[in-house]
C-alpha cells in the first residue's frame, strides 16, 4: 500500500508540474499544519461525510458516502427526533481517479419542506440521526460566508467561528477541499466539514483547485461534480459549474471561472437567460459568487480575472447586481460599488474572502497607493457575514481570526440598488442587454 502510495505521489508530482502554472510573483507566511484524520472504522453502509444543499423551492439535496456499494440511497426525515413520517429515495454515482476508488457517492432530494423548520433526518436507513434547520421564506436571512477553506488548523478556527454565528446558508467562492488530486483528503475534508455541512446547506462553486485534471489521464472536476452536486438542473443549467437559487428575497447565481464564459460560451448565455428571469419584487437582492476577483490590490493574482469581468460585467451591471463575492486571492478586500474599473454608485461592491485557512498561506502584499476604490483590506484568516434585513438594506461584517477569537474587523450597511433608485435608471439598458438576442 505504501509503495503505491509513493508511486501515486511522484506521478502526481510529475505531471502537475508539467501542467500547472508556477506563480513566484509574491511570498506566502508560514500557514498552520495541516489537520489529520485517523479513519476509525465503520460499518461500511453507515454514512459519512454528510452535507446538504439547496434544491430548487423548498426543497434540500442531500449528499453522503457509504463504503458499501449496496447502501440504498434513502433519506427518512420529520420535524421531530426519531420520527421520520416522510421518506426520499435518490440517485448514487461513484468515480475513479487513478489508484483510488471512491465510495457510493449517495444525493437524495427532500421535500417539500416547511421555511424556518428543523428537520431531523437519517441517511440510508440507518446510522445516527442528523439535524438540518431550513431556511427562512422571507427577510431577515443570513448568510455565511467563506472561501479557500482548505483543512488546516487556521480552517478550524474559521468553522468554530462560524459554528457560533446564527447563519441560514454557507456560501463558499471556490477552493474547497485542497486536495489537489490527492483524493483521501476530500474524504478528510468531508469529515472535518460535516457537523457544519449537516445542518446548513452549502452552496458552493468550483476554484483553481477542483480542477484536478491531469493530462490524458481525469477530466477536469471530475471530484467535485461527484461529491458536490449543487442545484444546476434546478436552474436550468447544463453544467454543475454554474447554477442559480432563490432564498427568502434573494437570487444568488453562482458562476464558474474555470469554464467558457466569453459571449459564445453557454454559460454566458444561460447567465444572460437567468439574469432576465430575475422577479426584483420577489428577489430584490442580487448576489453573484465566482472564484477569480475581478477588483484585485492584492500582488496576487493579479489581472487573473480580467477576462471573464470583460465578457460578463456589462450583463452583471445591467442588471443591477447588489455584490459580488470571490476567493482564490488569500486575504479580504471590500470595494466601493464598481464597474468598468472605477467607483460608480450604481455598480456592484465586490468582496475577496479567500482567507478561510487554506494551506498555502496569505497573500500580504498589496498594490500602493491602494486604488480609489478599494475600501478596506486586509491579509489575515476569517469569515463573512451577510445579514440581509430587508428589500433595501443589508449588514455586512468581516470577522478576522485573531488569537482564535473572531474579532470583528469590517463593518458596513449596504443599501440595495432597488433602495438606492438605480434600477429605475437602469430600466431603458437593462432591456437592451439582457432581452436582446
Amino acid at each position: 500500500m505504501e509503495t503505491k502510495r509513493m508511486i501515486f505521489v511522484i506521478l502526481i508530482s510529475v505531471l502537475l508540474s508539467l501542467s500547472l502554472p508556477v506563480r513566484t510573483d509574491y511570498v506566502r507566511p508560514q500557514p498552520r499544519k495541516t489537520l489529520h484524520f485517523p479513519r476509525e472504522p465503520k460499518h461500511p453502509s453507515l454514512p459519512h461525510q454528510v452535507h446538504i444543499s439547496l434544491a430548487g423551492e423548498n426543497h434540500m439535496r442531500i449528499s453522503w458516502i457509504t463504503d458499501d456499494n449496496s447502501a440504498p440511497s434513502i433519506v427518512e426525515y420529520g420535524t421531530l427526533p426519531g420520527q421520520y413520517t416522510f421518506s426520499s429515495s435518490g440517485e448514487a454515482t461513484s468515480y475513479n481517479y487513478l489508484f483510488y476508488s471512491s465510495g457510493k457517492i449517495h444525493h437524495t432530494v427532500i421535500g417539500p419542506l416547511e421555511h424556518d423548520t428543523v428537520y431531523f433526518y437519517r441517511c440510508g436507513g440507518q446510522g445516527p440521526e442528523f439535524q438540518l434547520k431550513t431556511p427562512p421564506g422571507q427577510f431577515p436571512v443570513t448568510f455565511a460566508v467563506a472561501g479557500d477553506l482548505g483543512q488546516t488548523g487556521w480552517t478550524k478556527s474559521t468553522l468554530d467561528h462560524i459554528d457560533q454565528c446564527k447563519y441560514d446558508v454557507h456560501l463558499l467562492p471556490g477552493d474547497l477541499s485542497y486536495a489537489d488530486c490527492m483524493q483521501h483528503l476530500w474524504d478528510n475534508f468531508g469529515e472535518l466539514v460535516q457537523p457544519l455541512a449537516s445542518a446548513r446547506p452549502w452552496m458552493v462553486t468550483q476554484g483553481n483547485h477542483e480542477k484536478e485534471k491531469i493530462p490524458f489521464f481525469t477530466d477536469a472536476f471530475e471530484s467535485y461534480n461527484a461529491r458536490w452536486k449543487m442545484p444546476f438542473e434546478e436552474s436550468e443549467s447544463t453544467s454543475n459549474l454554474y447554477y442559480s437559487f432563490e432564498v427568502a428575497g434573494v437570487h444568488v447565481i453562482m458562476l464558474g471561472s474555470y469554464t467558457d464564459y466569453d459571449e459564445l460560451s453557454d454559460q454566458y448565455s444561460w447567465l444572460k437567460a437567468d439574469l432576465s428571469k430575475v422577479d426584483r419584487k420577489k428577489t430584490p437582492w442580487l448576489v453573484v459568487l465566482f472564484h477569480v476577483p475581478w477588483y484585485n490590490s492584492n500582488h496576487a493574482h493579479q489581472g487573473e480575472g480580467d477576462g471573464m469581468m470583460t465578457a460578463m460585467e456589462p450583463l452583471l451591471y445591467a442588471a443591477g447586481v447588489d455584490l459580488v463575492f470571490a476567493g482564490h486571492v488569500h486575504a479580504y478586500e471590500r470595494s466601493k460599488r464598481v464597474n468598468k474599473g472605477k467607483s460608480d454608485p450604481c455598480g456592484t461592491v465586490h468582496i475577496t474572502i479567500g482567507d478561510g485557512g487554506n494551506r498555502e498561506g496569505l497573500a500580504q502584499k498589496y498594490i500602493h497607493p491602494t486604488p480609489e476604490w478599494s475600501m478596506f483590506r486586509e491579509a489575515s484568516f476569517g469569515h463573512g457575514e451577510l445579514k440581509i434585513v430587508n428589500s433595501t438594506h443589508a449588514f455586512w461584517s468581516w470577522h478576522r481570526n485573531d488569537d482564535d477569537e473572531p474579532v470583528r474587523s469590517d463593518q458596513v450597511w449596504i443599501t440595495s440598488l432597488i433602495g438606492s433608485g438605480c434600477l429605475a435608471e437602469k430600466a431603458y439598458e437593462s432591456s437592451k442587454i439582457l432581452v436582446s438576442p
